[in-house]
């Protein structure tokens, strides 16, 4: 069952889809929208709220019922984060990492232990999931890292800087990737699962950033950390694959928390150009302004495209084992640059009222840039795209 509300024309929407949507929306718009302005100010996690996000089942869309997750599928989860991030793209950030980059790598690459211990965990949102490839000089290059696992007997002993953990300072478990053979560049990381009750997990320094405020990011220190051989993600050596497979996943997460960002903007806006008078008009009714409303919906529309189509190639590889990269690339490229441009409009659009914080939207336009930065900036997004269409290195 299809309604023009989910989105006209999307006939593989199904009346399942909408309940999940519509029950993200009033939670979103009754329990987060009211306190995002707060946490923003303050900084402060807003773990409460995460923790009911975790009972109704948003922290673990896809994943199996029987390891604490909804059991849902893909366009659910785009559907659900869209309607978080247009109340906060805080929770939003929380909810995809937890989901795409935590809970998907362990289901598809996690031992049957490991995903009892960790995966029901955090897909249940009892525990806070976190992912750590980045350091300090390497992000995109992430074969130049400098961490360190040594094997010693039944453990690694891990050692390094890890920066930008998104969830850094509240996380219980950890998907870090580490070098275990540098002379092996990109193919001489391996992923592991660390638990951050144990000795020699240090939260480092918490990051004061533009946007995104109450999604809490910190640098991650391991000082001879011991970490069981059972607690490798796949095999030595593997990291680097499962570290780029995961961020497939997360790029359609951020490019649903873009088009998210971007509507609660635009639907500022629209409210706005109705209500606001100038010259003995609604400044709407001036072209200059209609012709803002009219580019910024047809831009929203045209990444939940991009999303809705990288959201069936996830799907569909389920049973074809087909990599869904182009897909993801282009949906977070292309929505995260349109979140930047239309949250600019609508700055532009509510003129003084859009620079104070007394409106919601000056705060949607700082939210906004991340999306074009973490999980692949969109240089890097570019660089895949062409290569994989191109075949040139």
């Amino acid at each position: 069952m299809v309604t023009q509300e989910i989105a006209p024309g999307y006939t593989f929407l199904t009346e399942e889809h909408e309940m999940i949507r519509q029950a993200a929306r009033d939670f979103a718009q009754k329990e987060i929208a009211p306190i995002a302005a707060e946490h923003d100010e303050s900084g402060e996690f807003p773990l409460e709220t995460i923790k009911r996000m975790g009972q109704m089942g948003f922290m673990g869309v896809e994943m199996p019922e029987e390891y604490g997750g909804a059991g849902m599928d893909t366009l659910a989860y785009v559907l659900a984060l869209e309607e978080i991030c247009k109340a906060d793209a805080s929770h939003g950030t929380i909810m995809s990492v937890n989901n795409s980059l935590f809970c998907h790598g362990i289901e598809k690459y996690g031992t049957e232990a490991q995903k009892e211990k960790y995966l029901k965990a955090i897909a249940s949102g009892e525990k806070i999931g976190a992912y750590s490839l980045t350091e300090p000089m390497s992000g995109s290059d992430a074969g130049t890292m400098r961490s360190r696992a040594v094997l010693d007997g039944g453990h690694y002993v891990i050692n390094g800087l890890k920066s930008w953990v998104t969830s850094g300072p509240v996380a219980d478990y950890i998907l870090v990737f580490v070098m275990t053979e540098p002379e092996d560049g990109s193919k001489g990381i391996t992923a592991f699962l660390t638990d951050a009750d144990q000795p020699g997990f240090v939260r480092g320094k918490k990051e004061p950033k533009l946007g995104i405020r109450a999604s809490a990011t910190s640098e991650i220190v391991y000082e001879d950390y011991r970490c069981p051989v059972e607690n490798r993600l796949g095999e030595e050596g593997e990291g680097f694959k499962i570290a780029m497979t995961v961020l497939d996943a997360g790029r359609i997460g951020i490019a649903s928390q873009a088009l998210g960002i971007a509507e609660a903007g635009y639907e500022a806006s629209v409210q706005y150009v109705k209500e606001r008078e100038a010259f003995g008009k609604q400044i709407g009714q001036f072209q200059g302004i209609a012709f803002k409303i009219a580019d910024m919906k047809t831009r929203i529309e045209a990444a939940r495209g991009l999303i809705y189509n990288a959201a069936l190639a996830k799907i569909r590889s389920k049973e074809t084992g087909e990599r869904y990269t182009l897909e993801a690339s282009m949906a977070k490229l292309f929505a995260s640059e349109m979140a930047m441009w239309v949250t600019h409009q609508a700055v532009q659009i509510h003129g003084g009222m859009g620079y104070s914080k007394e409106l919601p939207v000056e705060r949607y336009f700082r939210d906004a840039k991340i999306t074009e930065i973490y999980e692949g900036t969109s240089e890097i997004q570019r660089m895949v795209i062409a290569r994989m269409e191109t075949g040139l290195r």
